[in-house]
């Protein structure tokens, strides 16, 4: 057998020089020795102290955690306790570590046990209420509806209770189809948290299920400390469920009522409110199927009222009367136009009539009729030219003559005579 090492620095161990046991629990114990006496708070969920024997042993628990540990203490010390210690009971312990070398445990040796009273319990969840409430979790904006009818409904209570009767008999008698999922855990003590989350975690994965209940009848300050638990009120603010909380009676404000999204005052309050009822439920269709019948009435009425006062005006009582009034009318100013563009067209013909007459008496055909002619010419460039004067031409110029019937050809011969 290999010799213990020496050195306390730190372990140099190998494959090929390894610890013993031995030296492994011992330094154990020495780092655990170096602790001293410590105050300790748990939860005792656990108390064995038989007649006869001079220890007493518990074991405390964490009750945010799944962590306990083993306590013992003289039956003395047990027995000064007032009121006596009884399981489930929240205490504080000073107590020195202690490791047992022979068995590899690790126990607390306690000295002191104080019962933490209701002053300090209170103490503690107005403290942790301020801090829930500074980070949010009560704020009204951030609590989901509740549905008004939901296909399933999660029950977290405690096994064949009153609240979980309560619960099922009061929401079936509303909503006689109502589904419900139950999960029994226990509602106080040190597993009462551990089991909630654990339900909530699989209510809150479950599809079916669109609003959960955590319920559970009266108590004392410590028997409801387990809706006040840090870790579940951060769970319920957490899930992607609605939840409601129905804890204890109207006087009873655990923490779980301000997290939760809908608070109750009671079991049998948390089943009115989670689904509706159907007897009030089929009044109101009824009334509101009357109101809709009245109203449709009404308004038929109003529109066959409105229908008469329209047929009963002058207007559609003799519908072609206006009509043939203003036909009338289109024919009288039809005749008037007709007689006044007739009128205009006699005037603008008796105009062109005179105005052709004029031109006729002016005109060049007119001047022929009276025995004159019209002599014509060629210049240079071969168009015909009107003879105006006899220096125009000369001996020998052809010459064209128009007269009122026709024209004919001449030649110019002798000298031109002028003045004549």
């Amino acid at each position: 057998m290999s010799a213990e090492p020496t050195s306390a620095a730190g372990p140099s161990t190998t494959a090929e020089n390894p610890w013993p046991v031995r030296t492994v629990a011992r330094k154990v114990g020495e780092w655990i020795n170096r602790l001293g006496a410590v105050w300790v708070e748990g939860q005792v969920t656990q108390i064995s102290a038989r007649q006869g024997t001079n220890t007493a042993f518990l074991t405390l628990r964490d009750p945010s955690a799944d962590v306990s540990m083993s306590v013992t203490c003289p039956m003395g010390l047990l027995r000064t306790i007032e009121p006596p210690l009884r399981e489930g009971a929240s205490v504080v312990v000073h107590a020195k570590p202690t490791f047992f070398m022979n068995r590899g445990s690790l126990s607390l040796r306690a000295n002191e046990i104080r019962a933490v009273g209701i002053g300090e319990l209170l103490a503690r969840i107005e403290r942790l209420r301020r801090l829930l409430a500074a980070e949010g979790l009560f704020a009204p904006e951030r609590k989901r509806k509740i549905p008004f009818l939901p296909k399933g409904i999660g029950l977290i209570t405690g096994r064949a209770s009153a609240a979980e009767r309560d619960v099922l008999v009061n929401a079936q008698a509303r909503w006689p189809h109502v589904a419900f999922k139950v999960i029994n855990t226990a509602v106080q003590g040190s597993l009462a948290v551990p089991q909630i989350l654990q339900a909530l975690s699989k209510l809150d994965r479950d599809p079916d299920v669109d609003v959960i209940v955590i319920a559970r009848g009266g108590g004392s300050v410590e028997d409801l400390l387990p809706f006040s638990d840090e870790a579940l009120c951060r769970a319920v603010s957490a899930a992607g469920t609605p939840v409601v909380s129905a804890i204890g009676h109207e006087p009873d404000t655990p923490l779980l009522d301000h997290v939760a999204d809908l608070r109750c005052s009671t079991p049998t309050d948390a089943s009115k409110r989670i689904v509706p009822d159907v007897r009030e439920e089929t009044q109101r269709v009824r009334q509101m199927r009357d109101r809709g019948r009245r109203a449709l009435h009404g308004w038929v009425d109003t529109q066959v009222r409105l229908l008469n006062q329209m047929r009963s005006r002058p207007v559609l009582a003799d519908p072609l009367g206006p009509i043939q009034r203003r036909s009338d009318d289109v024919e009288i100013h039809r005749e008037r136009g007709r007689r006044a563009m007739l009128t205009l067209l006699a005037k603008d013909q008796a105009e062109i009539a005179s105005a052709r007459a004029r031109l006729t008496a002016l005109g060049p055909a007119a001047t022929l009729e009276r025995g004159y002619a019209v002599v014509q010419y060629t210049d240079s460039e071969g168009n015909l030219q009107v003879l105006r004067s006899v220096s125009e031409v000369v001996d020998g110029a052809k010459l064209r003559v128009r007269v009122v019937d026709g024209a004919l050809g001449a030649v110019v011969s002798g000298e031109p005579e002028e003045g004549r």
